[in-house]
C-alpha cells in the first residue's frame, strides 16, 4: 500500500496528459476519430482507485474540460459523471474481466457517451453529428489495453524487463 501512496502524482499527471491530448490539433479528416482520452483515463482510475476518483472528481474534471475545450458548459461534466456512475455501479464485475472483455465494456460506455453527446447537441440545437463521429468509440476500445497496461505499470511502479 505504501507504493500507492508514493505515486500520488500519477492521477493528476494522467488527467493532465488526457486534457492535453484532447487539445492536440488534428486534420479535419481525423477530428471525428479522436478518442475521448479523458473518459478512458477516468475509466481506469474509477476502476482501480474508486476511493480517490468518483462522481465529484468526474464532475470537476468535466467542468475543467468544458472550459478548456470551449464546448457547452457542463456537457463533458455530465458525460463523465454518467460514465463514472456506471463504472462505479459495475466496478466489481468489470475489474475482474479479462482486458479484452474490459475493452468491450469500455467500448460500450464510450458508445453510450456518444449517444448522450448526440442527444445534448440535438437538445440545444447544435448541428447533427457526422456518421464518422461514431467511429471514435471503436478506437477508444482498441486503445484500452495499451492505456490500461501503461497506467497500471506507472501506478504500481513496474518496469519493462
Amino acid at each position: 500500500m505504501s507504493r500507492l501512496r508514493n505515486k500520488g502524482w500519477v492521477p493528476p499527471l494522467s488527467f493532465g496528459l488526457a486534457l492535453l491530448l484532447g487539445l492536440v490539433p488534428l486534420p479535419e479528416l481525423l477530428l471525428p476519430l479522436r478518442p475521448y482520452w479523458l473518459a478512458l483515463v477516468l475509466a481506469y482510475w474509477v476502476i482501480e482507485t474508486p476511493d480517490r476518483v468518483g462522481l465529484g472528481f468526474a464532475f470537476c474534471i468535466g467542468l475543467l474540460a468544458d472550459l478548456m475545450f470551449g464546448g457547452i458548459l457542463g456537457e463533458q461534466a455530465l458525460r463523465l459523471v454518467v460514465m463514472a456512475f456506471i463504472l462505479q455501479r459495475f466496478r466489481a464485475r468489470i475489474r475482474f474481466f479479462p482486458l479484452s472483455q474490459q475493452a468491450l465494456a469500455i467500448g460500450g460506455l464510450l458508445l453510450n457517451d456518444r449517444v448522450i453527446d448526440a442527444a445534448l447537441h440535438l437538445l440545444v440545437g447544435e448541428p447533427l453529428l457526422r456518421w464518422s463521429y461514431w467511429w471514435a468509440p471503436l478506437l477508444g476500445m482498441a486503445l484500452w489495453l495499451p492505456l490500461y497496461v501503461a497506467l497500471d505499470a506507472v501506478r504500481l511502479g513496474k518496469r519493462g524487463r
